[in-house]
């Protein structure tokens, strides 16, 4: 079942931009698709031997894709995001620890009604790939999450407002949210939100607010920033779902470069704290970029250029 997301969204995707082209002219000044991918292999490491200051051999991996594919013409947007990440990290004497497990997907379509305004409607999907623990990643300290325990499943409708290819904002008034945990010893660990013990899901009703900001810091410098509120209508309102993640590509070349991630969780089901996640590697980045402008005067995507 992890497998199938990724062959889903890209297959969807291929086979529109082929119809796409199939009825474009060359005299078509407008581009309907844009597609942006970036694909990450990075790797850390460090070796000691007899140094007096301490420390324990290392070795870790992180590999991650980020795509990025829109479909804009005349009065339709329809926007698509994949952000997929899993790393781990070998420390002598401690064992295999994860550090990165990332699964985020989401689609939203738009009608425009005003300039820069859309009536839209979406779906998304934020899990993780592998069993998390107490300690880390050891098997032997107690589980906490797993595949799709907990999955979050967001469908709602709203608007959107995007003026230009670096800024786009959603606001569903009307959101239903699923919480599933689908590992059934979790399903008894009371968390999550679940209201009862053996339950694998939980369905909150209410508002959700989106924002993807794209800037470009300097040449070959990139920042991403994502955030996201969520307020359930049901049962206390004000016990807001606050999320905010940055990424950060620095590139040294065209297949090398750096990547530094952050990300700031506070969920009142998960944990009664702020939840914070940074990475930090450097390795083989491969990017995709269509270049295809929108029309003759406005640059597609221009935030990021090779």
């Amino acid at each position: 079942m992890k497998k199938k997301f990724i062959p889903v969204f890209l297959s969807l995707g291929i086979s529109l931009i082929a119809q796409e082209k199939n009825g474009n002219t060359e005299s078509d000044t407008i581009k309907a698709w844009s597609i942006q991918g970036k694909n990450t292999v990075m790797l850390n490491q460090a070796a000691f031997s007899n140094w007096i200051g301490g420390g324990a051999n290392n070795i870790g991996w992180l590999a991650g894709a980020n795509y990025n594919i829109t479909y804009e013409k005349d009065k339709d947007l329809w926007e698509n995001i994949i952000i997929l990440g899993y790393g781990q990290n070998n420390t002598k004497g401690i064992g295999t620890r994860k550090t990165q497990d990332v699964i985020n997907l989401s689609t939203n379509y738009g009608r425009k009604f005003a300039e820069s305004w859309y009536l839209s409607g979406g779906l998304s999907l934020q899990s993780q790939f592998a069993a998390g623990y107490e300690d880390g990643n050891n098997p032997e300290a107690a589980k906490i999450s797993n595949f799709m325990a907990p999955g979050y499943v967001n469908a709602g409708v709203g608007v959107t407002y995007r003026p230009n290819d670096n800024f786009t904002m959603t606001l569903r008034p009307a959101n239903a949210r699923f919480t599933f945990v689908l590992d059934k010893e979790l399903q008894y660990a009371g968390n999550y939100g679940l209201k009862n013990d053996g339950d694998s899901a939980l369905f909150q009703f209410g508002f959700l607010g989106t924002a993807i900001y794209k800037l470009k810091l300097m040449e070959n410098v990139d920042l991403m920033n994502t955030a996201s509120v969520f307020s359930n209508y049901i049962d206390h309102p004000e016990r807001l779902v606050l999320s905010y993640g940055a990424i950060l590509n620095m590139k040294i070349n065209k297949f090398l470069s750096t990547n530094i991630t952050l990300d700031v969780l506070y969920d009142h089901n998960q944990i009664q704290k702020t939840q914070l996640k940074q990475t930090l590697g450097v390795g083989f980045a491969y990017n995709i970029d269509n270049g295809v402008k929108r029309s003759d005067k406005k640059d597609n995507q221009s935030w990021l250029k090779k």
